[in-house]
């Protein structure tokens, strides 16, 4: 039997909820019984109108908070609101990631390098990630199984990397990897009922991956509403003893 097969009544928390994979997760778990309460993060109201619109119609189950997770105090500010609602969590899943941005691209090449861009990619998909472990462990301490899931990206393997460039986004999701395997050793001792893990989604036609799909056979580009599904599944299918380790969509482990 899969860890969360008897989930029920759960609160779940998707973090990065305006767009791509995090949106798509929103518009699952509000069809799925199992999830009682879902909080979804965005970071501006001006990119999350579809997000927001779905409040009206799913006023019992869902709740919008505006966070940005390179700003603590925010996330100190999100975990008190939900706080005062429910005191347990079991499903978060933090899909907030950065490639690229008006401003700049990942690097091909070592004179392309830039320290603030590095920072950058660093703040907003390495160290976000582990101010949220922080702050939710208290929601997490709790007897039922629970998991907290990353979307993390194949090319932050280090075994993996045979083409090198984008050196910032490949260190910056490393980083996580390592991040979130150090917490899950931590959650292991204070909730261990809850996993956590690292996740690949696969290419998905998103914002995200849209200047980088010419390369990609159609066959390997997923639509986002494939990709949450085969997260979901990989989710469901994950055992008491897969806490800190990467996985790839299809449910093989990844090399770190």
């Amino acid at each position: 039997m899969s860890f969360i097969q008897n989930f029920k009544n759960a609160n779940a928390m998707i973090i990065g909820a305006s767009q791509g994979i995090g949106f798509g997760f929103v518009k699952q778990l509000l069809q799925d019984t199992r999830i009682n309460q879902i909080y979804a993060t965005y970071r501006q109201q001006q990119t999350a109108a579809e997000l927001l619109a779905l409040t009206s119609e799913y006023a019992d189950k869902l709740t919008c908070i505006e966070m940005d997770i390179t700003d603590e105090l925010q996330i100190v500010e999100a975990v008190r609101n939900i706080s005062t609602q429910i005191n347990k969590l079991h499903l978060v899943i933090n899909c907030v990631g950065l490639l690229h941005e008006d401003d700049f691209q990942p690097e091909k090449s070592l004179r392309q390098i830039n320290p603030e861009n590095l920072l950058r990619y660093f703040q907003i998909n390495s160290i976000g990630a582990v101010l949220l472990a922080k702050h939710l462990l208290p929601l997490f301490r709790h007897k039922e199984p629970s998991v907290f899931a990353s979307i993390s990206a194949k090319v932050g393997s280090i075994g993996d990397n045979q083409l090198g460039g984008w050196y910032g986004y490949r260190a910056s999701k490393a980083a996580l990897n390592m991040l979130m395997r150090t917490a899950a050793i931590e959650y292991g001792r204070s909730c261990p009922q809850t996993l956590v893990v690292t996740l690949h989604p696969g290419t998905t036609d998103t914002r995200l991956s849209r200047p980088f799909q010419r390369s990609v056979p159609p066959e390997k580009l997923f639509s986002v509403e494939r990709t949450v599904s085969q997260l979901l599944t990989v989710i469901e299918q994950l055992e008491a003893d897969d806490s800190g380790q990467f996985f790839s969509w299809d449910g093989s482990k990844l090399p770190w």
